[in-house]
């Protein structure tokens, strides 16, 4: 590229896509034109996830997921401007930018969005803090508001699959008000983090219509009524109309500009249009190009988001919800999901990755997931004798219980590390396919898989997927498919395109049928499916409840003095 094309490049008009993710925030440069990705960056949080103990080292219990949301703030002040200086983009080319989040990730704020755990009297209240999408401490909540919906047979509910999760909002908050009643009441706002970064970006309060559709129960225009909340605690009888309540925004929409305070933390003029919130998982689909019915998109990292939208409007067992226009306008949008994936592999390799192996992997130059691929690859299928269930982190779709947990079954004194790792791929890929054919089986189609996220650049796990679905597998074409996405919307709510479509005609990509399905390793992972939903249908649909007793049993001993 010569001098003058690549400065006439450089001025071109460019928006941002912030994406806060589990443990760190990425920043992306992106070309309005034509999708162009300039310039990243990435900013760890400085506390990750507190699951053990809050900063001033007060203990939590188990299942317990919390972040600080100074951390999101230290995104914007050092991810954006050094992904500016990478691109080599002036700040005055940027006429937008868009943020996601993971969800639900909620906090509790004042009336001017200062989080609770910021003030000196709640810095030691864990229940002051960013409550995690994997908090999964509210499972009783959880059960409890959905028995209740059960038994009054609130409408709502079969747009969530027939059951409400210990992730979203309602749980989480219903918890807060029973453990901690004073910092329900001190709470004047429920937030969720998606929207909260807006507001700190343009000083703007609105809710972004996604979160509140997956998340917050909102469906055809109303949450769930005073009456059904009061049935469930008399003090949560006004939660919906005091603490979350606010103007909704369409995906998409310009939330305001850029105020002098953000303009100083990015680098940013100060009133470039900042777009309205979305959720991570949702804004990857149009970066897919999977913007007609029937695409599902699968976002795989630490856990997996199924996306699609459709023409059908169905209930699906399990699903996370189904939202009119939840992803895309004009169909209706389904999620569902796998609480713990590449988590998964990472608890893994952390707890069972022998030293011996470790020296082989070095001396050949593998990092310890490369060095068990490459083995795991060499076997046949099924020649590790080994079924896994993939709940370590508890089960979102299509079970909605995050008091399951993993199970390994036929391991002998011969099992080595590469077939267990096998095992766990394994039964992930058994996941998505049960997500698939409650899809199907609901008379919801799914006519194409595309995949996205870091998980995409294992060779071996994508063909698996491709074997055990029995369905091509597509890859997103982009690295930073959320963040692009955030990235598109930003340039849709600038006015750069007219809608989200045409943004993802102009920018986002997308390789059909990278993983073809084998017909023999199909047929023989049908049997090892087989014993798959065997397992999952006795541990997950009432033939044992060990896992249950088991989790009970944890708790309580966690809560009692450990031996001297």
């Amino acid at each position: 590229m010569d001098a003058q094309h690549e400065e006439s490049t450089n001025l071109a008009p460019c928006v941002i896509g912030v994406d806060f993710g589990t443990l760190s925030g990425r920043a992306l440069v992106v070309r309005v034109s034509d999708g162009a990705e300039l310039g990243v960056a990435e900013h760890p949080y400085r506390h990750a996830v507190l699951d053990r103990e809050l900063p001033d080292g007060t203990p939590l219990p188990p299942d317990w997921a919390l972040q600080v949301p100074s951390d999101y703030l230290d995104v914007l002040r050092r991810a954006v401007p050094e992904a500016l200086t990478r691109a080599g983009v002036r700040p005055e080319q940027v006429v937008g930018i868009g943020t996601d989040f993971t969800a639900c990730t909620v906090l509790p704020v004042l009336a001017d969005g200062t989080p609770l755990c910021e003030l000196p009297e709640y810095t030691a209240r864990p229940h002051a803090y960013v409550k995690l999408w994997r908090h999964h401490a509210a499972q009783d909540q959880a059960d409890r508001i959905t028995a209740l919906a059960l038994e009054r047979q609130e409408p709502w509910l079969t747009r969530y699959g027939g059951k409400v999760s210990s992730e979203w909002e309602f749980a989480k908050v219903l918890q807060v008000l029973e453990e901690d009643p004073d910092v329900y009441r001190r709470a004047e706002r429920w937030v969720e983090a998606a929207d909260w970064i807006v507001w700190r970006l343009c000083g703007t309060y609105v809710r972004n219509a996604s979160s509140a559709g997956y998340k917050g129960q909102l469906q055809d225009g109303a949450y769930p009524s005073r009456d059904y909340l009061a049935a469930l605690h008399p003090d949560f009888a006004d939660f919906a109309a005091d603490k979350p309540d606010q103007p909704l925004a369409t995906l998409g929409a310009a939330a305001g500009g850029l105020t002098a305070e953000a303009a100083a933390w990015t680098g940013l003029p100060e009133g470039v249009t900042v777009c309205v919130g979305n959720i991570d998982a949702h804004v990857t689909v149009p970066a897919a190009t999977a913007v007609d019915p029937g695409q599902m998109v699968a976002i795989m990292g630490t856990s997996t988001c199924h996306l699609m939208s459709s023409d059908q409007l169905g209930s699906v067992p399990g699903m996370c919800g189904v939202v009119d226009g939840g992803i895309l306008p004009g169909l209706w949008g389904y999620e569902a999901g796998q609480s713990g994936v590449g988590d998964i592999f990472a608890w893994f390799v952390r707890t069972g990755f022998p030293a011996s192996y470790a020296q082989d992997a070095s001396a050949l130059g593998r990092d310890p997931h490369e060095h068990l691929t490459a083995l795991a690859a060499a076997q046949n299928v099924g020649e590790h004798g080994l079924m896994a269930l993939d709940w370590h982190s508890g089960n979102r779709s299509v079970l909605v219980d995050h008091d399951l947990s993993g199970v390994l079954v036929g391991l002998t004194l011969s099992t080595r590390p590469e077939d267990i790792y096998r095992a766990l791929l394994e039964a992930t890929a058994f996941g998505t396919r049960t997500i698939i054919d409650a899809f199907e089986e609901s008379g919801v189609p799914v006519r194409e898989l595309i995949i996205a996220g870091g998980l995409t650049k294992n060779a071996l796990l994508m063909q698996i997927y491709a074997d055990i679905t029995r369905r091509p597998l597509g890859v997103i074409g982009s690295a930073q498919g959320a963040a692009l996405g955030a990235a598109m919307h930003a340039a849709v709510a600038a006015g750069a395109h007219a809608d989200i479509r045409a943004a993802a005609h102009a920018m986002g990509r997308v390789r059909r049928s990278v993983h073809l399905p084998d017909s023999e390793r199909s047929a023989a992972y049908e049997r090892l499916y087989a014993e798959y939903r065997l397992l999952h249908d006795y541990f997950g649909r009432g033939g044992s409840e060990a896992m249950h007793r088991l989790r009970r049993i944890r708790v309580q001993a966690a809560t009692r003095p450990r031996p001297a």
